[in-house]
């Protein structure tokens, strides 16, 4: 197992952040937004998310604006499409992607793995491809009754207390979410710890990654 260090010392990086709902990127890649966020001091985010509407905008505006405190620069960006029919509307979603372009050129995207069983998810990774496909393009993973997580080949291992803070927060800021099974610190620590197994670290979150180019 080779370690890679994505980042140079003082370097500003440029962070895509892609989700179909409010909680997404949180559950797939919290931990690993805090961990770069604490080691960076040039960190620029731009955090998306497509289907955020009345009490599900003001959880994702305000977790958004918990997760990224200490980033050098970060905005988010809330559309406003049903949740379960984005790809019924993906010319409208497609669009809505399109428009984050002038706001960075990412270094990185985090998006959903293009193999997840949700539609929403799938669609919101084949856009990533779609617009973004010369950034490096980190595909996250969310757990959930489908039984869908896969084999992922890229790791960011993360401390004990960074995945505390992200379970705080998510139990924080998603009150909407809480009564879900499938939202469960339980589950959210345990497959942490699964993934820093797999990479010799007490806990991490696991990437798909499907081209990358070395320089």
């Amino acid at each position: 197992m080779s370690v890679v260090r994505l980042f140079s010392p003082g370097e500003p990086v440029a962070v895509l952040c892609l989700g179909a709902h409010a909680d997404d990127l949180e559950i797939g890649a919290g931990g690993t937004i805090l961990t770069w966020i604490a080691s960076r001091a040039l960190l620029d985010v731009h955090w998306c998310v497509a289907s955020a509407s009345g009490a599900r905008r003001e959880e994702a505006q305000a977790s958004a604006q918990a997760f990224l405190a200490g980033a050098a620069n970060a905005t988010t960006a809330l559309g406003s499409f049903t949740d379960a029919y984005l790809p019924y509307d993906g010319g409208e979603v497609k669009r809505w992607v399109e428009a984050q372009k002038p706001r960075m050129r990412p270094d990185i995207v985090l998006t959903h793995w293009s193999g997840d069983a949700h539609q929403d998810h799938r669609l919101i990774s084949e856009l990533a491809w779609n617009v973004f496909r010369d950034s490096l393009i980190l595909e996250y993973e969310i757990p959930k009754w489908d039984g869908d997580l896969g084999r992922p080949n890229v790791y960011q291992p993360i401390e004990e207390t960074i995945l505390a803070r992200k379970i705080a927060l998510l139990d924080q800021h998603f009150a909407s979410q809480r009564t879900k099974d499938w939202f469960d610190p339980e589950i959210f620590r345990g497959l942490a710890r699964l993934r820093g197994l797999e990479c010799r670290a007490r806990f991490a979150e696991a990437f798909h990654v499907r081209k990358l180019v070395l320089g």
